[in-house]
């Protein structure tokens, strides 16, 4: 996985270079960065009742300069770990209530905008982002066997296989110098991450038969800069 994100990286510096660079006779930089961080993950649905939970996320990115414009480039990619809970209860007909945790891995490719508040220093962020997650996997596997609110007879492990292709959009600010930034980026989903379970036959009595969710995330986390 490292070794084709390393390539990834490396196809999109040669890529955005060549698109940009014969525009013009402007001098034009590229450089790479490594970005980490720690994010806070939900879903927006009137599905479940759900519960943000935290995560974190790291990846390499691609950047190009663009000194004669009021933006510059990057392109970059990045795997995540991120943490949701959503209330169930042990039985069927068990009045107890508890959070199913649920984990979800994603890899993210990310085509970002950076607009040059204060070149070098402050910059707004955004773009589209395309996602390629995992199912729901229980943190907990002695809740395997629990069953969701809001519906009859839906079991935790019904609800796990969620949409793997989604598109997000992200928007946020980065602050910091030259080769060091911190950033603050918000994540939402522009596509129903749990779209793929109406197509499962599965037991909706009690609750709605058409599944809506579109995720999001906040990050804090920091860029270094090569």
């Amino acid at each position: 996985m490292k070794k084709q994100l390393i390539l990834l990286v490396a196809i999109a510096i040669c890529f955005v270079t060549t698109n940009f660079a014969q525009k013009g006779h402007y001098r034009i930089s590229n450089g790479f960065g490594i970005n980490g961080g720690i994010t806070k993950f939900d879903m927006t649905t009137n599905n479940f009742v759900t519960k943000q939970g935290d995560g974190f996320l790291g990846g390499l990115l691609a950047t190009v300069n663009l000194p004669h414009r009021w933006y510059h480039m990057s392109f970059g990619m990045q795997l995540s770990e991120s943490n949701i809970e959503i209330l169930g209860r042990p039985a069927i007909a068990s009045t107890e209530e508890a959070f199913v945790e649920y984990k979800m891995f994603a890899a993210q490719i990310a085509l970002l905008g950076h607009i040059k508040i204060i070149p070098d220093y402050v910059t707004i962020d955004l773009g589209p982002m395309l996602q390629y997650n995992s199912r729901l996997e229980f943190k907990n596997k002695a809740q395997e066997g629990y069953y969701i609110n809001n519906y009859t007879n839906l079991s935790a492990e019904a609800i796990t296989n969620i949409s793997p292709f989604n598109l997000n959009g992200a928007v946020g600010a980065s602050v910091g110098i030259k080769n060091l930034k911190i950033k603050a980026q918000y994540l939402y989903g522009f596509t129903n991450i749990l779209k793929k379970l109406e197509n499962q036959n599965l037991d909706t009595s009690g609750g709605d038969a058409r599944f809506k969710g579109h995720q999001t995330m906040l990050v804090l986390g920091a860029i270094v800069l090569f």
